[in-house]
Parts: C-alpha cells; sequence; structure tokens
C-alpha cells in the first residue's frame, strides 16, 4: 500500500524517504488540484481567486475582476488544447513526457532492434520445456522511453481515469452547498483545470518511469499492446552499467521474463482484466472529509494567501482509506506477488545453467521489485498505488514447490480459474499449500466449486446454459 493520495493531494512535508526524489513533484506545496504546475498559470495565480492578488468581497471573491480571470483561464485552456471530455487531458501528458524525454531519448539503432529481437527469440526456445503456457508474444518490439510513453498510454487510461475521475468528484462532492451554487457554470471549467493538472502530473511521472523501465511488463502489468513483447534497449544500457555481468547476458535474462509473462497474460484471459478491475475497486472508495473543507472556509482568512497555502498543503484534502480499499489493495498487492513470484520461478528453470549470472540477477531484480525506487515513487504519486509485490519471494517459493511436486502442467493449471490460485494466506505457508490434496486436480476442484455454489443457492440451480 502506499500512503501518498495521487494528484498532488495531501500533505507537503514529506518524510526523509521521499526527499530525495522531487521529479514527480512540482516545487513548494501543492493544492488540492496541482494548479500550481498548470502550464499557462499567471505567476500568482489568477486574480479573484482566494488569497490571490485581487481577491477580496464576500469569500474573497473579487466580481470585477471576473472578466479578466476567466480570459487567462481560457487561453490556458487553449494552450493546452482539448484532451478530450475525461477527467485527465491525455493529450498534455503525452505531450509533456515526450518533452522532457526529447533531450534524452534517441532514435534506436538497427543493432539495438536486432539484438532484442535475437534475445526475444532464444528466450522463447528456453521457455518452451519450463511452462505448459506457449509463446504469447506475436511481436516483438524494441521501444524508445518515447515510443513507451506512445505505446502505454492506453493501458494508463485505463489505471489513471478511475482514480481521477473520482478524486474529481470527491473534490467536487466536499465544496460546501453555497461554494457550488456560487461558482455555477465555472463548475465546469474547474473540472477541465484539474484535468490539465492532472495531465501535467501524470506527463511529469511517464516521463520518469519512461527514463528507467526495461520491459512493457517492468511494472507488473502489460502496459504495451497486447502480446507485443518489448524491451527498451536504452534503459537496459544504463542498467547494466551497475552490474557486472555482460550486456548480453543481462538483456537475454530480460528478455525471458519478458517473454514469460507474455506467456502467462496470453493464456490467461482474466487476469490483466482482474488486475486493472482491483484499480477500479479503490479507486470507488475514494473519499475526503467534508467537514474539513467546511472548517478551512470558516477558519481561513481569505486576505492572507500564506494561509490559505498552508492549509492546503496540511493534508486537509487528502483522502481518507476506507476498510474496502484496504481490501482492493491487499488483493492487488497479493495477485502481483504471484504474477512475478511465477514468473521468477518460470524463468529461474527456463535459463538453468544456461547463464552463469542468472541467479545475482534474478536476486537483483527480485530487490528492484521488492523495494522500489524513484519509478516507483513516481507511480505511486500518479495512480495512488503502489505495484509493488512485497511478498515476492513466498510466491516464488510456492511456485517452484508446485513444480517440483505437480510438474509445470500441475503448476500452471492453477491460473485456469482465480478461485484456484493461492491467496495472501497460502503465502505465509507455501509448503502446506503444496502439500493439500485438492491442488492435483484444478478440474476436480472447479467442479466442487461449482457444486457448492448450487447447493448455497439451489434455486438458480438449472437455470443457466
Amino acid at each position: 500500500m502506499t500512503d501518498k493520495p495521487p494528484f498532488g493531494f495531501g500533505p507537503s512535508d514529506r518524510d526523509d524517504s521521499d526527499k530525495g526524489d522531487d521529479r514527480s513533484r512540482g516545487d513548494g506545496p501543492l493544492d488540492p488540484f496541482g494548479f500550481g504546475n498548470l502550464p499557462g498559470m499567471p505567476p500568482g495565480g489568477f486574480p479573484g481567486m482566494p488569497g490571490m492578488p485581487g481577491a477580496g468581497g464576500p469569500g474573497g471573491f473579487d466580481v470585477s475582476q471576473l472578466g479578466q480571470m476567466l480570459t487567462q483561464l481560457g487561453q490556458m485552456l487553449s494552450q493546452a488544447q482539448s484532451g478530450g471530455d475525461g477527467p485527465v487531458n491525455y493529450d498534455l501528458a503525452t505531450r509533456l513526457a515526450t518533452q522532457q524525454l526529447a533531450a534524452t531519448s534517441s532514435s534506436l539503432t538497427g543493432a539495438q532492434r536486432a539484438a532484442v529481437s535475437d534475445a526475444v527469440k532464444l528466450a522463447e526456445l528456453w521457455l518452451d520445456p519450463a511452462t505448459e503456457f506457449p509463446a504469447g508474444a506475436t511481436e516483438t518490439k524494441a521501444w524508445s522511453a518515447t515510443e513507451w510513453v506512445t505505446a502505454s498510454m492506453p493501458t494508463w487510461k485505463r489505471l489513471v481515469d478511475p482514480v481521477a475521475r473520482r478524486m474529481g468528484g470527491a473534490w467536487t462532492d466536499a465544496l460546501p452547498e453555497e461554494a457550488r451554487a456560487a461558482a455555477g457554470p465555472m463548475m465546469a471549467m474547474l473540472g477541465q483545470m484539474g484535468g490539465l493538472a492532472f495531465g501535467s502530473q501524470l506527463g511529469q511521472g511517464l516521463a520518469t518511469l519512461a527514463a528507467e523501465v526495461l520491459t512493457s511488463t517492468d511494472i507488473g502489468i502489460p502496459v504495451g499492446p497486447d502480446r507485443v513483447a518489448a524491451l527498451l534497449p536504452e534503459n537496459v544500457e544504463k542498467f547494466t552499467r551497475d552490474l557486472d555481468r555482460p550486456a548480453s547476458e543481462v538483456l537475454l535474462f530480460l528478455a525471458a521474463r519478458e517473454a514469460a509473462h507474455q506467456r502467462l497474460f496470453a493464456h490467461v484471459g482474466w487476469l490483466k482484466e482482474r488486475l486493472l478491475r482491483t484499480v477500479e475497486e479503490y479507486a470507488q472508495g475514494i473519499t475526503i472529509d467534508t467537514s474539513k473543507i467546511e472548517e478551512l472556509a470558516r477558519g481561513i482568512d481569505p486576505s492572507n494567501p500564506a494561509a490559505i497555502q498552508e492549509a492546503m498543503g496540511s493534508g486537509m484534502f487528502e483522502p481518507e482509506t476506507t476498510p474496502e480499499q484496504k481490501a482492493a489493495l491487499a488483493r492487488l498487492e497479493t495477485l502481483l506477488a504471484l504474477i512475478e513470484g511465477w514468473v521468477d520461478a518460470v524463468v529461474a528453470e527456463a535459463v538453468g545453467d544456461r547463464l552463469p549470472g542468472a541467479e545475482a540477477l534474478r536476486e537483483t531484480l527480485r530487490r528492484r521489485r521488492a523495494s522500489g525506487g524513484p519509478a516507483e515513487q513516481t507511480f505511486a504519486t500518479v495512480v495512488g498505488l503502489e505495484l509493488r509485490p512485497r511478498r515476492l519471494r513466498a510466491a516464488a517459493e510456492l511456485w517452484r514447490l508446485l513444480g517440483e511436486q505437480r510438474g509445470t502442467s500441475g503448476r500452471d493449471a492453477l491460473w485456469a480459474h482465480p478461485d484456484l490460485i493461492p491467496s495472501a494466506d497460502d503465502l505465509d505457508d507455501p509448503a502446506a499449500f503444496v502439500a493439500r490434496d485438492n491442488t492435483g486436480d484444478p478440474i476436480a476442484e472447479l467442479e466442487k466449486l461449482a457444486d457448492t455454489d448450487a447447493a448455497a443457492d439451489p434455486e438458480d440451480d438449472g437455470k443457466k446454459d
């Protein structure tokens, strides 16, 4: 889980672990929509906004400067262009990310693309005897950082939209009734401003991620098109510099992991949708304490900009974590651990003694995924979640033991249905899960589950085709 709310919400005071990397945040305290980072925002904000120059009148709003404020808002929205009707301006996010990457991301050479293609082909041959799932990728790509941004944007829309939509709605719903009535048609404009703010922060976050990710499945969810195995040679080369291993060996090991991910997601039809739906379940539970906003409206002097800025950075608007959200996060964390653990175990079996540094690379990537880093922090800020499989080692051990006891077919058959995969409790004692008799025949277990459901609801028996 993460205590960091997405999109600039929450306190400006960060713990020491966060102060070392501010690439995903603007300077200074953040207001609820991150307006301080918006492109086109005039210095000091818009006249007439509470706490801004020119504020005055009831509630700090200067009616005489309404025309000027609307003109400046229109210019800002025009400069940013339209990003659609959704809660995030994805056009702006893409443009900002690619602009930020332009100085460091270059066109790939033919040799780099050929090396990726050859590595994936060899990795697929090694994986064939290590899993029942056949090759999942029908295409292999070498991406630059900017190509990763473009290819991954449709998936980011699925991940970010639910959180951004609910966050924006929670903020609007939490406003006092008189504030909403006074705003009138400007509420739609505020929504556009929120979309720009979210798009700006998403663009900055994706630029950071794009400079670090190694493959299309590096964050645990395939962010590229279905059945496309992709590696980022520039990032792989940077990653290899800190390792005492040949570059070709590192590339081949990463290709095996990418190919294994693609096999799993291609042949377990429910898996990707389950991950994305869990993020949506988390977003549905986002709420903001309205009493805190009302307290802010009553207790802050609108003529004092410093007081307003301090309140907005104090956690006043931080979403409350609900029990439903905690449950969704726990399910997400367990599923990610099972995915990464399966890939870890399968790749270890596939590469075997073929790569002398395989075990060292395996440990390096385990620590990288388990401990996170700047990219993980950026993702947590952008989406509000940490895609971090904290129990990766236990999951890898569970799949290894299943492979030894049941063979590759018995191990991989557990992915046939979400009710068959191990639970969080099973990761506490992998050996006990493996020892259960019912794991030897997953189909029989599915039939048993169906019989149990029918017995629980006898009126529904026979109604389904």
